[in-house]
């Protein structure tokens, strides 16, 4: 018997038999063997050999079910596979097999049942791939979403009971506010000179803790997504201007220099005007809380390409190395003791970085330890932007009017 190649070339079926022995004995990628009716090895190739650990010697002559976890062998796992291959003609199925060491693998088998032209049963072909490594990516990716959607469920209750604690909290807060304004009046009767310091310290504290309560409101609102943005064409020049004056008090109680303005009048900027007016604030007031007396902090506006930056400098003692990004983390302060407590949550700079962000931008630092730092809000440019700006100015209001408007909003936060 002659086998034919579309050449009209021919090879001898002994020939031909040999080159497939050859073939299936060569390939170090599969497993591929021959399995009697009962289940035993009956042939061994290379690929079988390097996957599963076993010599030929070793293996021919023994049940198959030895590559099977014990679990599989007391399921019957094995010797039901193979009644499925021999009713159906093929079984294929994935799962945990054992190498001749003892460790597992993640196997794809196929299992063909081998008849004759008379259709008796003469023992069954089986081919083996090792898929341990697809395997482990699969249950990683498994695992990584799993721990993102825990993430993501701890990050929303979390920010639910952030914002549930801080109106529970605000209200008797502003209630005491409230009792304290009312005595310090003197409506309910004349204080004393030391009734009215205690009233003093009262309403100090009690907008403190308001403080604090609105930042956790802010950064609860900002992980939850529930802060919209109202992008448009911002004069950096116009926001400079409208937030140093709010901060030249505490900078003059501390004798710190606010050093003019560099922001050349061209520079616009995309993007929400409370939002970057609050970014700066929040930078403004660091500097002026971390410099020490006699020091000096400035605002520098720039182009970079297609971005503008706001650079705040200051004086202060730095910002150590490691810890120019553990800044931006939420509840982190730096320099923090228990000998010296600044004042805060730790949570400015970080939901500073995530307004910027959000509005296309970034907030990042540049420190030299003991000698300053600079903080730089980086924003997308306005291109083509008409003059803006001015039309508060045509109707008689000018940057006092706009230090006002700031000034109470954030008075409305806190009583909201």
């Amino acid at each position: 018997m002659i086998a034919s190649d579309e050449a009209g070339k021919g090879l001898s079926l002994a020939e031909g038999t040999g080159l497939y022995r050859l073939l299936v004995e060569s390939v170090k990628d599969y497993a591929i063997f021959v399995l009697d009716p009962e289940g035993r090895v009956a042939s061994w190739n290379e690929g079988a050999q390097r996957i599963k650990g076993y010599a030929p010697e070793d293996i021919i002559g023994k049940h198959f079910s030895t590559f099977y976890p014990e679990s599989d062998i007391a399921s019957r796992k094995p010797w039901i596979e193979l009644e499925v291959a021999a009713r159906d003609g093929r079984l294929e199925d994935e799962g945990w097999r054992v190498r001749k060491d003892g460790t597992l693998f993640w196997a794809n088998v196929i299992i063909t049942a081998l008849r004759t032209n008379t259709g008796e049963l003469v023992g069954f072909a089986k081919v083996t791939r090792d898929l341990t490594e697809r395997r482990r990516s699969e249950l990683r990716a498994v695992e990584a979403a799993r721990r993102i959607a825990k993430a993501e469920a701890s990050n929303q209750a979390k920010s639910e009971f952030l914002a549930a604690m801080s109106h529970e909290l605000r209200t008797p807060l502003n209630a005491i506010g409230g009792y304290a304004e009312l005595m310090e009046l003197g409506i309910g009767g004349e204080i004393t000179e030391q009734q009215a310091e205690y009233i003093a310290r009262i309403r100090s504290s009690q907008q403190h803790l308001l403080g604090i309560i609105n930042s956790l409101l802010n950064y609860s609102r900002i992980e939850a997504g529930q802060v919209t943005y109202e992008i448009e064409p911002v004069r950096l020049r116009e926001v400079a201007n409208t937030v140093m004056p709010l901060l030249e008090p505490q900078a003059g109680a501390k004798e710190i220099t606010f050093d003019k303005v560099r922001c050349p009048g061209n520079l616009v900027a995309l993007a929400d005007r409370t939002k970057l007016e609050q970014i700066l604030l929040n930078l403004l007031s660091n500097a002026v809380k971390f410099t020490p007396s006699g020091g000096r902090i400035g605002v520098i506006c720039s182009e970079s390409g297609d971005r503008v930056v706001i650079a705040v400098s200051d004086t202060g003692p730095g910002v150590p190395p490691d810890k120019l990004d553990a800044i931006f983390e939420p509840f982190v302060q730096i320099g923090r003791n228990l000998t010296s407590l600044n004042e805060g949550t730790g949570l400015g700079l970080a939901i500073s970085r995530d307004l910027a962000r959000a509005m296309g931008g970034d907030l990042t630092v540049e420190s030299l330890l003991g000698s300053g730092s600079t903080f730089m809000i980086t924003l997308p440019r306005a291109e083509g932007s008409p003059a803006i700006g001015h039309q508060a100015n045509e109707h008689g209001a000018g940057p006092e009017a706009s230090n006002q408007t700031l000034g109470n909003q954030r008075i409305a936060d806190a009583d909201s």
